[in-house]
């Protein structure tokens, strides 16, 4: 790969702070990134603004800190990403395919030849919610020791971006970048960005309600698995657009078979 196409995949790759509580981690973070060639930080809804700490722990990178944008939720953050992966210590109900650093590291190189990747990082107490996990395509697990498995921030950050530089500099096994048994494969070139799939999400609950899908029951357990369903597809743009097509047909009968129940006509 030559200098450009790596200088290429390297500002696609961007590393999301969610909630980070010590400005000190946000400048550690930023180290750690700079040290292995990233320099696309992002920082959603920070209990404190960057500060003095921030930049002492920079080191030298607050470069990456005055260029880093901030949004009130990750959703905002990752709306132009081709792919998110949630980095997490623990078990979610959502049930993301869990991939090891090394594996997601080889996969996002491949998306972010599309277009943006997120790697997504939570609090320092708390991790990411469920919610928020939810907004990403996969988790990212490092096999930490189970007996003390609390990793700081900063240096999760920098396990996940020493893997991207491996896998930029080709450094990373075939096997493991080309794995063929991973069952969400990296975007194409023209992948729905995150926005498209989030209205698409919304049509979807929309249609099902209007359709009585759930007869009563909650939409929340069914709309989890639709939505992993459709996220492990890596749907591109213009296979939402035909689906969006498919649900407004739906509901147009709905509507339609309402008004005819309601006249008393018989179909």
């Amino acid at each position: 790969m030559d200098a450009s196409s790596r200088t290429a995949l390297e500002h696609n790759l961007r590393i999301v702070l969610v909630g980070t509580q010590h400005p000190g981690n946000i400048g550690s973070a930023a180290r750690a990134m700079k040290t292995m060639g990233l320099s696309s930080l992002v920082l959603v809804a920070p209990e404190k603004a960057p500060d003095r700490d921030t930049h002492a722990m920079a080191a030298g990178a607050d470069d990456l800190i005055e260029a880093a944008p901030v949004f009130a939720s990750l959703a905002e953050a990752v709306a132009d990403c081709r792919w998110g992966l949630g980095c997490t210590a623990r078990n979610r109900r959502i049930q993301l395919e869990p991939l090891h650093p090394r594996v997601a590291a080889g996969r996002a190189l491949v998306a972010a030849a599309s277009g943006p990747v997120a790697l997504v990082f939570g609090r320092e107490r708390s991790g990411l919610d469920n919610a928020e996990m939810a907004l990403c395509h996969a988790a990212i697990h490092i096999p930490s020791n189970p007996d003390f498995s609390s990793l700081n921030l900063a240096a999760a950050v920098q396990v996940l971006s020493y893997e991207l530089r491996c896998a930029l500099l080709g450094d990373t096994p075939e096997a493991i970048v080309g794995d063929s048994d991973a069952r969400t494969p990296p975007p194409s070139n023209d992948a729905a960005t995150h926005t498209q799939l989030e209205g698409l999400f919304e049509h979807l609950a929309v249609t099902l309600e209007a359709i009585d899908f759930h007869k009563g029951r909650t939409p929340d357990s069914a709309m989890r698995k639709l939505r992993r369903l459709y996220l492990r597809a890596n749907l591109d743009a213009a296979e939402v657009r035909l689906l969006h097509g498919i649900l407004a047909d739906s509901e147009r009968m709905a509507r339609l078979a309402g008004q005819v129940a309601n006249s008393g006509e018989i179909l």
